[in-house]
């Protein structure tokens, strides 16, 4: 999907093409000067760079995924605390969806970008791998969300009530939460299939989506409305259950008494930083689309959208480039947010500040078991 951002984001790729039909130049000039009146239009014709830089950024994604993958992977291996092995199952299920995601929508936007895209006229007609493109962009755009939000509220649980979350989760039942997950997405996704909304090409003509500027229906607006409120819903239910997460934790240390040992644990404290940064993530890269596709469909079937239709196209292009490179950041989180990091990130922090007695010193040696606990005494 990062194909898009060689493109200008409402510049469309055949411009040339009406120096053939017209039979000269003058026509091509005029052409473009009315639209750069109306837009600010500027072609940018696919170069060899540019596929290079597509190329680049898509192997970057899959490189990270599968880092990240490997570190999940070897760490719920070695994973005795059923806790952290059901948080690990979530992250690897995410990491995992993330890469497919990533790999397939990217390979068919770079397959279109290759062969000049779809020319505007045709931008109503969805074919089969249109289809197939724009409703795996809503399935891997979901996915994730809700797996967040799944994680999030298993997190909630474990830190504030520990005896139930003991009870309620297991293994079996968070297979079978992650199979409900896949399935409710990939339910969204089909219903096209069902007449329940469509598919069609998007400006300029790489990437395929839910149908949100032209010719929009009833059934249109409900189906950008369901994808971008269970998207919108998923975010904000993570970001309470985090939330909740988070000060439970830090609570936990203020109130820590001495000698007592019921402190927050470590892998808590990873665990949280990592959802934390899944959740800011998915934010920044997901809220964008999912705002903008609600403000087209409605201003495009309420007739109100006007002469700001090209500037819905922007907002739809930005909307897309933004998702896509959520799926480059999520694997980040796991490779930079890890305990390890995190210890070396407290031994710094509490060499350069000297805060032994403060807030950060109540974080004991005993909550990072390791060979580096003698050094943190000596600190």
């Amino acid at each position: 999907m990062l194909a898009l951002s060689h493109y200008n984001s409402s510049a469309s790729p055949f411009l040339p093409r009406l120096a053939n039909d017209s039979g000269g130049t003058v026509e091509v000039s005029v052409a473009v000067e009315g639209l750069s009146q109306q837009g600010n239009f500027t072609f940018v014709e696919p170069t060899t760079s540019g596929i290079i830089a597509v190329v680049l950024s898509m192997t970057l994604g899959i490189i990270s995924n599968i880092v990240a993958l490997f570190i999940l992977v070897n760490a719920y291996s070695l994973q005795r605390r059923r806790s952290k092995a059901t948080f690990l199952l979530f992250a690897t299920s995410l990491v995992i969806t993330d890469f497919i995601g990533h790999a397939i929508p990217g390979a068919l936007v770079l397959r279109l970008y290759l062969s000049g895209g779809v020319s505007p006229e045709d931008f109503d007609s969805s074919d089969g791998m249109c289809q197939f493109l724009g409703g795996s962009m809503v399935f891997f755009g979901l996915c994730p969300l809700f797996m967040g939000c799944a994680m999030a509220a298993e997190r909630c649980l474990g830190v504030t009530k520990p005896l139930l979350h003991s009870s309620l989760v297991t293994k079996t039942r968070t297979k079978i939460c992650l199979a409900v997950i896949w399935l409710l997405a990939l339910c969204v996704a089909l219903l096209p299939c069902l007449q329940l909304g469509s598919y069609t090409y998007q400006d300029p003509g790489t990437w395929c989506f839910i149908n949100v500027l032209s010719d929009t229906e009833e059934v249109d607006v409900v189906f950008v409305v369901l994808f971008s409120g269970l998207g919108l819903t998923s975010l904000a239910v993570a970001l309470v259950c985090n939330t909740i997460s988070g000060l439970t934790l830090v609570l936990a240390r203020l109130r820590r008494q001495p000698g007592c040992h019921h402190s927050a644990k470590s892998h808590d404290i990873e665990m949280v930083v990592q959802l934390v940064g899944i959740m800011v993530s998915s934010c920044i890269c997901w809220s964008p689309l999912l705002i903008f596709g609600l403000m087209s469909v409605i201003h495009s079937y309420t007739g109100t959208i006007g002469d700001n239709l090209l500037n819905y196209k922007t907002l739809m292009v930005m909307g897309v480039r933004l998702a896509a490179w959520n799926q480059i950041l999520d694997p980040w989180v796991y490779i930079l947010l890890r305990r390890t990091v995190l210890r070396k990130i407290y031994l710094i922090a509490k060499c350069q500040a000297g805060l032994r007695g403060t807030i950060l010193g109540r974080w004991e040696p005993t909550s990072f078991p390791s060979s580096e606990k003698n050094e943190v005494n000596q600190v």
